[in-house]
């Protein structure tokens, strides 16, 4: 009995974080055809709904302004819909670098840049993350002023390394999904998943180069959390 009055309270929070959700981005939020339509043709082509929510998609936004980013890197395309809403934080000669392993991912998010007329200040690079960003560094690319990390939550560790590699003093590094419905807690998880969040957060408290914190989240995707954290040295 003890565990569906627990299943029932865990579907009834839901439902009010996601009607909190709701609200707060009809509230604050004015709608944005452009977004919607990314939206659509994201689930059109069969993309999952992962991608940020219009609040959450809102607040990068507003961090990059508060930043004056001037570049962006991000990890983890999937239909563009967060890279969109970071790039129009970016003054006219502004550029986003976005990373996508899938293809078809690709194809889809460069199709969204064009109907949100980005496509000459957003490019994207297709393949493994780890390989262009071992590319971007062999480039001197960078330092870019804000980098979002919204890929494969195994290889957090390995992301976040390489861009710190890519930062400078000041630069604001964001990496999503990082509570994972409160199953970061589980030190001995089989999930790659949790252990590659669990090893991300143990580097960061030993890394003297940034400061940092995380955000719970909660609404529509359930509980969650987003890292942010500023890099205040390069040694």
């Amino acid at each position: 009995m003890m565990s569906l009055r627990m299943a029932d309270a865990a579907q009834n929070s839901t439902e009010l974080w996601a009607a909190v959700e709701s609200y707060i981005s009809d509230a604050m939020i004015a709608a944005d055809p452009v977004l919607e339509a990314v939206l659509q043709a994201s689930a059109a082509a069969g993309l999952p709904p992962i991608n940020v929510g219009a609040n959450q998609g809102k607040f990068l936004q507003l961090l990059a302004r508060i930043r004056g980013a001037r570049t962006i890197l991000e990890i983890g395309t999937l239909g563009g819909y967060s890279t969109i809403w970071l790039a129009r934080a970016l003054p006219a000669d502004g550029q986003l670098i976005t990373l996508e392993f899938a293809p078809m991912h690709a194809e889809v998010a460069r199709a969204n840049f064009q109907r949100a007329g980005l496509a000459d200040v957003i490019e994207v690079r297709l393949g493994r993350a780890q390989d262009s960003l071992r590319q971007l560094e062999k480039e001197k690319a960078g330092p870019f002023d804000l980098i979002f990390i919204d890929a494969d939550k195994a290889s957090i560790p390995n992301y976040f390394t390489a861009a710190l590699n890519l930062s400078t003093a000041g630069t604001v590094i964001v990496v999503d999904n990082v509570v994972r419905k409160g199953a970061v807690l589980e030190a001995k998880s089989s999930d790659p998943d949790i252990q590659g969040v669990r090893r991300f957060n143990e580097i960061v408290r030993r890394e003297s180069r940034v400061s940092g914190t995380t955000l719970q989240t909660v609404g529509s995707k359930g509980h969650d959390g987003f890292a942010v954290l500023l890099v205040v040295a390069t040694k």
